[in-house]
């Protein structure tokens, strides 16, 4: 199993490198992300919704990819409309990250409401729907601002840390768990993590990310400051645990409907929301830690 995750993993990363370079020769408004997290989000909420999908409770995918679609949009919409017209007050006219969310709320509620003809599954419902916009769409758009973080606004230092030191997370838990882990972390929950498994996420993470910046940071003409190294630990550590984490709050969901995988997309990986859980949970922290730390803000 290990095995063939490390060789999905050897095809799927230059793959997205190749994505990444393509995408930041095209500038900041990076068309190329942006079709690829539109692909993977619609993809990733879809697989969520089935898992709730039952009898008593269905939830619908179109209002779901809606709102997935308009978080995005409104990520991306400010430096779409810089590249048209850099006037900062036109950019601060448009509807913020937070008020997109809220609109998306009202919608789905506004659905469920005219969709309405007899009590019965339609608050489990929404409730899922509300949880795959917030889930999968609030948490990739955040996410995806690295890609405007670090110098002149070609966030993919940042964006491939992230990725790096999740992924190098996930294998160093599945790699030391496997081959030590004695004690559960989470035994009703997934009782396949252990606590060598998470000290395995933590050094692998921390591994991965000083790696990653060390060699990367000359190919984003940055050079690499002694004053980095702790920054890069501790942003590798908590890539590490965070993803970890994030892979415990997918098993939440399909230990709760009764399901292994979110769906049979990869042998070895199960859905897409199984390759994404730990970078969808890290994602946000990984924006916090850039903007804290280790770079500028986004513009």
């Amino acid at each position: 199993m290990l095995g063939w995750r490390l060789l999905l993993s050897a095809a799927i990363v230059p793959l997205l490198v190749g994505l990444m370079v393509w995408d930041a020769w095209l500038g900041p408004t990076a068309p190329v992300l942006f079709v690829l997290c539109l692909l993977v989000g619609l993809r990733a909420a879809w697989e969520l919704l089935t898992l709730a999908r039952r009898e008593s409770c269905d939830p619908k995918f179109i209002p779901v990819a809606m709102c997935v679609t308009l978080l995005l949009l409104g990520t991306w919409g400010p430096h779409w409309l810089a590249a048209i017209d850099p006037s900062q007050l036109t950019i601060r006219s448009l509807p913020s990250l937070s008020q997109v969310f809220a609109g998306c709320v009202l919608l789905l509620f506004v659905v469920r409401v005219f969709r309405f003809r007899q009590p019965g599954g339609h608050v489990e419902g929404l409730a899922f729907e509300l949880l795959a916009v917030t889930y999968v769409g609030l948490l990739l758009s955040v996410t995806t601002q690295l890609r405007w973080l670090g110098q002149g606004g070609n966030g993919y230092l940042a964006l491939g840390s992230l990725l790096v030191a999740t992924k190098m997370g996930d294998i160093g838990a599945y790699t030391l768990g496997r081959l030590f882990g004695k004690r559960k972390m989470a035994p009703h929950l997934s009782p396949g993590k252990t606590w060598m498994g998470a000290v395995g996420a933590v050094l692998a993470g921390v591994l991965g990310a000083v790696l990653w910046l060390r060699v990367a940071s000359p190919l984003f003409d940055l050079k690499w400051q002694p004053s980095w190294w702790i920054a890069a630990i501790v942003f590798g550590a908590a890539m590490g645990i965070v993803g970890l984490f994030g892979d415990l709050a997918e098993s939440l969901i399909k230990r709760d409907v009764g399901a292994k995988d979110s769906a049979a997309l990869m042998p070895g990986f199960g859905g897409l929301l199984d390759l994404l859980d730990s970078i969808l949970f890290a994602g946000p922290v990984a924006v916090m830690i850039w903007q804290l730390f280790l770079g500028t803000d986004a513009p």
